[in-house]
């Protein structure tokens, strides 16, 4: 049903009217819980760093976690220690989590122990962003808090709002759950302070352009084995949000894939990879975390780099700046 779904939110389906009254609905729910934060009627939480909220309006990823993990860098190279809070999809842990070499990606879930082994970021897990802030500012001394995912998640007062969209998939049809893809009208764009299009396509007023360039590949186990060459056969799987991206990459760099989809953030199965024929295996490195104990000696993640605009970075601490002034007072 959710494979249907999807590909019908992008390419249309007629079906999809029979959906209008729950759509309504949703966007009556959605529409008077905003209000109720923006009112006062629902409290937000406060917090004396600057928070920076990472996120999407539509169902599936877009490029969150290579966003993150590229302002971490940046961050720290002119100053500031971050620390990050998730939500933690597909984790089984006692909340608040913070990670740890001893936390495995079953207990914290795939995207946070992404982040957290290329960067050893302070990171804290939990469904309750303003639970996860608090625990991480007692038990860190970051300065700034990233907040990967929870654009909708307005219990959690924030200072600047990052909006990613995916370049090739857009808005699909541009309605409302479950009618279409988006969490929110395609007017929250206009309301956030920065929208990021991840790749070639769709375009919006005063977004940036962000670019995913692959690295070198890297092995599961850690082994000098060679690298598979392009033009050769092999397997690649991928649990994320739009998996095709992933092979299409592959297949831009002249291997021959065979495509293996899985459901976003998928906790595999030995058998499911089990492929029999002794081909070189290749995955995402978000599903690589999750992966390490089940692999064979040719298995490789692919890292990749986020390359957006100096103007985008420029913007974005001079918005940090202003805001750990303020909160100083």
């Amino acid at each position: 049903m959710r494979q249907w779904l999807t590909r019908a939110w992008h390419e249309g389906h007629p079906a999809l009217w029979m959906l209008l009254p729950l759509m309504l609905l949703f966007a009556v729910v959605t529409a008077l819980r905003r209000a109720a934060y923006r009112t006062g009627i629902f409290k937000r939480n406060e917090f004396p760093v600057p928070i920076v909220v990472i996120g999407n309006i539509t169902v599936g990823g877009t490029g969150k976690t290579p966003l993150t993990l590229a302002l971490i860098e940046r961050l720290r190279t002119e100053g500031f220690t971050p620390g990050v809070v998730s939500r933690g999809y597909g984790g089984r842990a006692d909340y608040p989590l913070l990670l740890n070499d001893d936390v495995t990606a079953r207990e914290s879930g795939d995207e946070p122990m992404t982040l957290f082994r290329r960067t050893a970021v302070p990171l804290v897990v939990d469904p309750v962003r303003a639970r996860a802030v608090a625990h991480l500012l007692a038990h860190s001394e970051c300065d700034v808090v990233l907040c990967d995912d929870g654009l909708q998640h307005y219990a959690l007062a924030r200072d600047i709002e990052i909006a990613v969209v995916d370049g090739a998939r857009g808005l699909g049809n541009g309605h409302l759950l479950p009618m279409g893809p988006l969490r929110e009208s395609s007017t929250r764009l206009q309301q956030v302070q920065h929208v990021v299009v991840n790749g070639d396509g769709a375009v919006w007023p005063q977004s940036v352009r962000m670019q995913l360039q692959t690295q070198r590949w890297e092995n599961l186990r850690g082994e000098l084995h060679p690298l598979p060459l392009p033009g050769s056969r092999i397997h690649a799987f991928a649990g994320i949000g739009n998996p095709a991206r992933f092979f299409a990459q592959l297949e831009a760099q002249g291997f021959d894939v065979i495509a293996h989809p899985f459901p976003d953030h998928h906790d595999y199965a030995s058998s499911e990879l089990d492929f029999k024929d002794g081909l070189p295996v290749v995955m995402t490195e978000k599903d690589a975390v999750k992966c390490i104990s089940l692999a064979s000696e040719n298995w490789w993640y692919v890292p990749v780099k986020a390359v957006l605009p100096e103007i985008f970075y420029e913007t974005l601490l001079q918005q940090l700046r202003a805001v750990r002034l303020k909160k100083a007072r």
